[in-house]
């Protein structure tokens, strides 16, 4: 038995309600020449407050040193093992825009993406070109035609989309052809297994074919494919948690797992306060909240270490409008670090607070990075975080005689 099957066994259904605020991408280090972090150099005090009232610490995603993706990272946020439920960033992505994916499916997230004379990526996200360019990229490359295959493009927001294989005896063992830098050219495909060989082959081709589509596209002319994933199901929150769970989040791939844990999706708009909004407007229908936040993410991989700073402020004024709900347990953490020194993900382990009634206070007085070392919750696998919260909603019986 494992502790996702211990706190199965274990949980109980209350009318206790539990918000995750998840800040994408919240941790860093030192901004060159400013010696403090864009969370310490940000103005949160409503942040600090929850800290001083609650229990802190800090969470390793998968553990120290593993630099994780926003995949794994959330699963291991939400207690799944993130090394046995790994899965594909494609089929998230088709999750998120409720692509209809059916089993045996491989889905696969394309990034649009530019590339010089000699084919050297010079920007992997392609000047993160709007939506409208990625719609109408998608419909052309949807009308490549692959042998023995049934092949959808779909657009998903700025320079991502989603493709998906559809066809017999498809495998899934395959690298990303993203090599996550500038200056290199994309990576060959390499297959793991016999079923891997066959989709390879099929991606060959039709990266060929979009080669010549996308030469007139510039910036977007050309793209790197990554998260190869056949789609399978996983156990839903409310089969393990006995938890009514609702997501709300505005980037399609986070919709996407939260779809596939089992939360509905609510609507909410595209700025921060609508998050908080459709939070206000649904918190009596369901007991589990998750509430992404991705920009502090996608400003930390531009390396803007102000505008990160900026996006945790704005948050942080949102803050009391969570509070005021008067949910049982608050948590606050992000997913993995992102450093808009590195300028992509990183290994840092993330400062996390839990906020509840039930929580034995420590003396962190500050939600940052360095602040949170000396807390009470000490240095934790991110899978710790959902049988705490659920425990500090007293929703666990107690283990033994």
């Amino acid at each position: 038995m494992d502790y996702l099957d211990l706190v199965k066994e274990l949980v109980r259904e209350s009318s206790s309600r539990l918000v995750f605020l998840v800040m994408d991408g919240l941790a860093g280090i030192p901004v060159t020449g400013r010696g403090k972090t864009e969370l310490e150099l940000a103005h949160r005090p409503h942040l600090d407050q929850l800290a001083a009232e609650g229990v802190t610490g800090l969470i390793d995603p998968i553990a120290p040193g593993f630099t994780p993706g926003s995949g794994p990272a959330h699963l291991a946020l939400f207690g799944y093992d993130p090394v046995k439920y790994n899965i594909g960033r494609g089929v998230l992505e088709a999750l998120g825009i409720d692509f209809p994916l059916e089993p045996g499916d491989v889905a696969i997230r394309i990034n649009f993406c530019t590339v010089d004379e000699k084919g050297v990526i010079t920007d992997r996200r392609a000047g993160r070109i709007s939506t409208e360019k990625c719609k109408t990229l998608a419909a052309e490359l949807d009308r490549i035609e692959l042998p023995g295959v049934k092949l959808f493009v779909r657009p998903v927001k700025e320079h991502r989309a989603a493709m998906v294989l559809r066809a017999p005896g498809l495998g899934s063992a395959l690298n990303d052809t993203d090599p996550q830098l500038e200056g290199k050219k994309p990576h060959e495909l390499k297959p793991g297994d016999k079923a891997s060989k066959k989709t390879a082959d099929l991606t060959n081709r039709f990266l060929g074919q979009a080669r010549s589509v996308m030469a007139q596209h510039h910036p977007a002319n050309f793209l790197l494919l990554r998260g190869f994933a056949a789609f399978q199901r996983y156990p839903s929150f409310a089969e393990l948690y006995k938890l009514k769970a609702a997501a709300i989040a505005q980037y399609p791939m986070y919709k996407g797992l939260a779809r596939m844990l089992g939360m509905e999706i609510l609507p909410a708009g595209d700025k921060l306060p609508d998050l908080v909004e459709a939070l206000e407007a649904n918190f009596k229908n369901y007991t589990f909240f998750y509430v992404h936040v991705k920009k502090t993410d996608s400003s930390g991989e531009d390396g803007d270490w102000a505008r990160k700073m900026e996006v945790i402020e704005q948050v942080d004024a949102l803050v009391p409008r969570i509070a005021a709900l008067k949910p049982e347990v608050i948590v606050v953490t992000g997913d993995h670090s992102t450093p808009a020194a590195l300028k992509g993900h990183s290994w840092h382990p993330l400062p996390v607070l839990i906020w509840s009634s039930t929580v034995r206070p420590d003396e962190v007085t500050q939600f940052t990075e360095r602040a949170c070392v000396a807390g009470g919750l000490g240095r934790l696998p991110s899978t710790s975080l959902m049988p705490l919260a659920l425990a500090h909603a007293l929703k666990l019986e107690k283990f033994g005689a």
